[in-house]
């Protein structure tokens, strides 16, 4: 036994001390515990030596808890509930029935699937706290295959081995533009009306597979895009074509609540398409919360 865990008291040393301080009476509590009077006074002498200090004054008409006894009390208490629902609790994580699910997201997720997905999965695991985090599909691919993340609603061309996928939609990219810009007057527009205008892409490290299916569209229409900025998430870029630095790419499902100032137009011919994938490790020690949530997104 390591040293750090050597103690000169064990647990009973406790239940027979809650008792006896709750009653402060160590006959019922003795007939309480179903232990002999004089073994229980034995135990809390033991308890008080290792701990150095008297826990009850104790006289022949009364027994008290001294400021330490008071002070152990409080501490005991909480440990002594902890443990006894310690079993219930964790057949209840071992059925997903509670514990913290991590997940992660990116706009299109949230503007698309995954409520719905919250919703279903929060209704029958209500005790099951999921910790959501909108971040890139680069950095959930890293979060996924370090544990940080149980699965990641992303954008990848190719996972590298060890993950499971679930296609879950596919959108054509539109664009973005400032609401007074000229070519805002089209309803439709192709990338090739757009040779003169500035873009608002996000860094390709962020996604490499989908900057380049962005750039070879350009190239299939014929233009050689000027890309003013690179930022993330994609409210930046939505800011900054507020702001009139130039237009964005956007499916459709994004930008369903875009503000006044700026609108939404289909592009027709080349134009990337995204693909939002569900991803999760390939393991056979996922927990049950994360098979749930598959189940959950599965059903919507």
């Amino acid at each position: 036994m390591p040293r750090e865990y050597q103690y000169d008291f064990e647990l009973r040393h406790f239940v027979y001390f809650r008792e006896v301080a709750k009653l402060l009476h160590f006959r019922k509590a003795a007939e309480s515990l179903g232990v002999a009077q004089p073994a229980l006074s034995r135990q809390i002498a033991q308890l008080e030596k290792s701990l150095g200090v008297l826990l009850f004054s104790r006289s022949r008409r009364r027994v008290e808890l001294t400021a330490a006894g008071k002070d152990l009390l409080d501490r005991v208490e909480p440990i002594l509930l902890r443990l006894r629902r310690l079993p219930a609790e964790l057949q209840s994580i071992a059925a997903g029935g509670t514990g913290i699910l991590r997940v992660g997201f990116t706009g299109l997720a949230m503007a698309t699937v995954l409520p719905a997905i919250l919703r279903a999965f929060s209704q029958s695991h209500r005790k099951v706290r999921v910790e959501l985090s909108e971040s890139p599909t680069s950095a959930q691919v890293e979060a996924l295959r370090t544990g940080r993340i149980a699965c990641g609603f992303l954008h990848p061309h190719m996972l590298p081995p060890g993950f499971q996928t679930r296609p879950l939609l596919r959108e054509r990219n539109g664009v973005v533009l400032a609401a007074d810009h000229p070519a805002a007057k089209r309803k439709t527009l192709r990338l090739r009306d757009m040779a003169k205008v500035p873009f608002v892409l996000f860094p390709r490290h962020l996604n490499s597979s989908f900057y380049d299916r962005t750039l070879a569209a350009f190239t299939e229409a014929g233009v050689t895009p000027h890309i003013a900025e690179e930022v993330w998430p994609r409210a930046n870029a939505v800011g900054l074509v507020r702001a009139g630095v130039g237009a964005t790419l956007m499916c459709p499902s994004e930008a369903r609540n875009l503000p006044n100032d700026v609108v939404f137009r289909v592009l027709t011919g080349p134009t990337p398409v995204s693909h939002l994938t569900l991803a999760w490790r390939d393991t056979a020690d996922n927990p049950p919360a994360l098979k749930a949530f598959l189940a959950a997104a599965q059903v919507t």
